[in-house]
C-alpha cells in the first residue's frame, strides 16, 4: 500500500507506547476491517515527528477476501483512518517483497519559505528562513554530496544498531518559485535525520555562514556530527517517492 499523512498531530510513522503514530493508527484500523487480532505493517522507512509523506509505502500479510479497491476504499471511509492519513494505493504483491529492503531508491523533498512574513496557512509545511538565500552557493555545495560517502557527521544517533553510515546520493537540487524554496534529494537510503541535517547545513552555507567546499570536510570517513550541522525543523521535510525498480 502506499499512503500518504501530514505527520503534524503524530510522534513520527514507527509505533512508540504513549504516543500517537501513523504506523499504530493504520494497523488497529486494519485490523478492525479484517477482523483480525493483530495487523502488522512495515515500512520502506521511518519518519520524525512532524515530518511528512506524499507516498510512503508499506507492506503486510492480511488473509481478507476484500478486493484491493474495496480494501482501500474502506480505509479512507469516513470515521474509519483520521482524516491526516490517506491510503493512495493497495494492490497485491509477491511473498519476496518487503517495503524497506526491497526499496532501490528515494526522494525527499524539503520545503524554505523564504521572506519575511511566514503565511499561517504555510507554517505546518515549511521551515521559515528570514535571511536572502545565496542559492548559487548551496548548488556548489550539494554537487559534493553527490556519490557514496560516509554520512556520520550529517546523522543522528536513532538508539538503534545500523550497519553503516555510507550512503549513495544520485541527485540533488534546489529551486526557487516565489517565496518557496525546494530541496530534492534523491538516494539508495538514508540515515537518522540525514535529510534535515543536509538541508540544516545547506542553509548556513546559503546563508553566509559556511563555505560550500566545508562539506567535503564533513564528508571525510568517520567525520563526527557537530553543532556545525543542526537539523532543519521536521515540518518542511516529505518522503515523495520510493522506487522498486
Amino acid at each position: 500500500m502506499i499512503c500518504s499523512y501530514d505527520g503534524t498531530a503524530y510522534f513520527g510513522w514507527q509505533t512508540q507506547p504513549g504516543f500517537s503514530s501513523i504506523q499504530e493508527t493504520i494497523e488497529r484500523t486494519l485490523a478492525e476491517i479484517v477482523k483480525a487480532d493483530s495487523v502488522n505493517i512495515h515500512s520502506s522507512g521511518r519518519t520524525d515527528h512532524g515530518v511528512h509523506a506524499r507516498a510512503q509505502v508499506f507492506h503486510c500479510d492480511l488473509v481478507t477476501r476484500m478486493t484491493e479497491r474495496s480494501l482501500r476504499m474502506a480505509l479512507n471511509a469516513n470515521g474509519r483512518l483520521p482524516p491526516d492519513i490517506r491510503i493512495t494505493s493497495c494492490r497485491e504483491v509477491g511473498p519476496d517483497f518487503h517495503a524497506r529492503f526491497s526499496a532501490k531508491r528515494k526522494e525527499y523533498r524539503y520545503y524554505v519559505w523564504n521572506t519575511r512574513l511566514l503565511p499561517p496557512t504555510r507554517r505546518l509545511y515549511n521551515a521559515h528562513i528570514v535571511r536572502p538565500l545565496d542559492l548559487a552557493a548551496m548548488r556548489k555545495a550539494m554537487a559534493y554530496f553527490v556519490g557514496t560517502h560516509d554520512f556520520a557527521a550529517f546523522s543522528a544517533n536513532p538508539n538503534r544498531p545500523i550497519e553503516s553510515t555510507v550512503r549513495t546520493i544520485y541527485a540533488f537540487e534546489v529551486t526557487k518559485s516565489g517565496s518557496r524554496v525546494c530541496f530534492r534529494v534523491q538516494g539508495n537510503g538514508f540515515l537518522y535525520k540525514m535529510v534535515r541535517s543536509m538541508v540544516g547545513f545547506l542553509l548556513r552555507v546559503g546563508s553566509g555562514l559556511e563555505r560550500p567546499e566545508a562539506v567535503l570536510e564533513l564528508l571525510e570517513p568517520g567525520h563526527p556530527r557537530t553543532a556545525r550541522v543542526p537539523s532543519a525543523p521536521a515540518c518542511g521535510l516529505f518522503l515523495w517517492q520510493v522506487w522498486y525498480a
